[in-house]
C-alpha cells in the first residue's frame, strides 16, 4: 500500500494504532520484497515521529542476521536492468529509477549499465544498490565505478546504507511529517 499513491499519507499516530498485521501490510514493501523488516520495525512502536519510524526500519535491517541482510540486498533489482525492460519492477522501484532518468537511457548507456551490473554482481554476489532519489545517471555511473573497487565487506555495508536511505525515502512518501 502506498498512502501517497492514494493521495493521502498516514500520520504517525495512525500507524502507532495499527495492528501488527495491518502495519506489515501497509509497509511490507518498504524493504524490497522483504515484509519481515516491517514486522520487526513494528515492535519499536510507538514511534515519536516519521524519523523514528525510518530509524526502526534501519535498525531492523542492521540487527538482522547476515543471511537475512543479503536476502534483502538480493531482492533489489539491477539499476536499468532486465526487470526494467520486462516491466517487473515494483511501483516504488519504477518511480525511483524513472526519477533518475534510468528509463530513458541511450542504447550505449544501457549497455554500460548492463556490463557494470554483471561485473558488480559477479564480484559481490548482490546487485549494485544506490538510493537514486535526487541522483542523475552520471552520478550513479560514477558511484558504480568507484564502489566496484571496494572490498566485499565494505561494499555490503554501502549497500545496506543505501537500502536504509531507500526505505527512509519510501517512508517519507507514505507518512506525514
Amino acid at each position: 500500500m502506498s498512502g501517497s499513491a492514494a493521495g493521502t499519507r498516514l500520520s504517525v499516530d495512525d500507524l502507532n494504532r495499527m495492528a501488527v498485521s495491518d502495519f506489515a501490510a501497509a509497509f511490507g514493501d518498504v524493504a524490497e520484497h522483504s515484509p519481515w523488516v516491517a514486522e520487526r520495525a513494528a515492535s519499536a512502536r510507538p514511534f515519536a515521529d516519521r524519523a523514528a519510524l525510518a530509524q526502526a526500519f534501519a535498525d531492523a535491517l542492521r540487527a538482522a542476521a547476515r543471511d537475512e541482510q543479503l536476502a534483502v540486498l538480493r531482492a533489489h533489482p539491477d539499476l536499468a536492468g532486465r526487470a526494467t525492460i520486462a516491466g517487473d519492477l515494483t511501483r516504488d522501484s519504477r518511480r525511483e529509477q524513472a526519477g533518475a532518468g534510468l528509463d530513458r537511457l541511450t542504447p550505449a548507456e544501457f549497455e554500460r549499465f548492463t556490463a557494470l551490473n554483471a561485473a558488480y554482481s559477479e564480484r559481490f554476489g548482490i546487485p549494485f544498490i544506490f538510493a537514486v532519489k535526487g541522483a542523475t545517471k552520471d552520478m550513479i555511473l560514477a558511484a558504480f565505478e568507484e564502489r566496484s573497487a571496494n572490498e566485499a565487506e565494505a561494499e555490503i555495508g554501502h549497500a545496506i546504507d543505501n537500502v536504509c536511505r531507500i526505505m527512509r525515502f519510501r517512508i517519507e512518501d507514505r507518512v506525514a511529517g
